[in-house]
């Protein structure tokens, strides 16, 4: 990512063992524009489940996850 231009590295003057990580411009924009493509994804899968049917299916996929660890 860095290579990409996306992030800067660097080290903290205060303390060298620390690496400050920081998104570029191109690294913001990137961001941005993904978390815009999660959220309307989101908005796709959940369109014309009212709020009972999201409760509903939250606790299937939990039943469903408790059945694997149990």
């Amino acid at each position: 990512m860095e290579a990409g231009g996306l992030l800067t590295r660097r080290r903290n003057p205060a303390n060298r063992r620390v690496h400050l990580v920081e998104l570029t411009p191109a690294g913001e924009d990137l961001f941005q524009r993904l978390a815009a493509a999660a959220v309307a994804h989101d908005r796709q899968l959940r369109a014309g489940l009212t709020d009972h049917d999201l409760a509903r299916l939250e606790q299937l996929l939990d039943q469903m996850r408790a059945n694997l660890t149990s």
